[in-house]
């Protein structure tokens, strides 16, 4: 028996083991991220059933503030409360961070379903408001292109209706809640349920740029005091 042989058949021997050996763990907040990503998608781009919405590219103190209202009880939603419970004011900050500087493309715009007067009430409601009920546009405060404002704002671009319909139900309801003077709520509570549905439709069929990204800030005062914005 020659010592290559030896050599090649002990290599052979060891190749198991050290194929064995377990991958070295990344540590960093993108690694950690991934836990999000089974319920919003890859890269929090969204999940494909419409009630998961998109994290990629919202601004990073509005995710954080959604952060802190499901762990606080505003928001409700046990499997987001129960996994963030024990995590720091700290590391809810670092992960909203890590999501609000994904920069990645929309998802396609979903064709509206509804007749074209209801689709035109729905988009006069998100531009004009409707003054004689003293509710402000909605582009009064997400901005005049709906991608959102920094630091706090949400875009209402590139989320699919159905989730849209969910949150402003909610907040309908008050089954969401955000620190007072709740503003949304006080929007909501004025809006009938085929407006909502309008302003879905038309919201959830618009196409944005490939990387929209929210506005630096909003050209007039917002039209009303809103807590969950300090």
């Amino acid at each position: 028996m020659t010592a290559k042989f030896i050599v090649t058949l002990a290599a052979l021997l060891l190749a198991p083991l050290v194929q064995a050996e377990p991958a070295k763990f990344e540590d960093s907040i993108a690694q950690r991220a991934q836990a999000c990503t089974q319920c919003h998608g890859r890269e929090g781009r969204a999940a494909a059933d419409g009630y998961y919405p998109r994290l990629a590219g919202k601004p990073q103190g509005y995710l954080y503030k959604q952060l802190l209202n499901f762990r606080d009880g505003r928001r409700h939603y046990g499997l987001m409360s129960d996994l963030i419970d024990p995590l720091s004011d700290a590391y809810l900050f670092e992960l909203a961070g890590y999501f609000a500087s994904l920069s990645l493309p929309y998802p396609p715009a979903q064709k509206p379903a509804l007749e074209a007067a209801a689709l035109a009430r729905g988009k006069q409601l998100i531009f004009s408001g409707d003054p004689a009920r003293k509710l402000p546009a909605c582009v009064q405060c997400h901005g005049q292109a709906l991608t959102g404002v920094q630091p706090f704002i949400p875009g209402l671009l590139g989320l699919p209706r159905d989730y849209l319909n969910g949150q402003l139900g909610a907040w309908r309801s008050g089954q969401r809640h955000a620190v007072a003077p709740d503003c949304m709520a006080d929007i909501a509570k004025q809006l009938r349920p085929e407006e909502i549905n309008a302003i879905s439709h038309w919201l959830a069929g618009q196409d944005l740029p490939p990387l929209a990204k929210p506005a630096s800030s909003l050209p007039a005062s917002l039209p009303l005091e809103c807590g969950g914005l300090q």
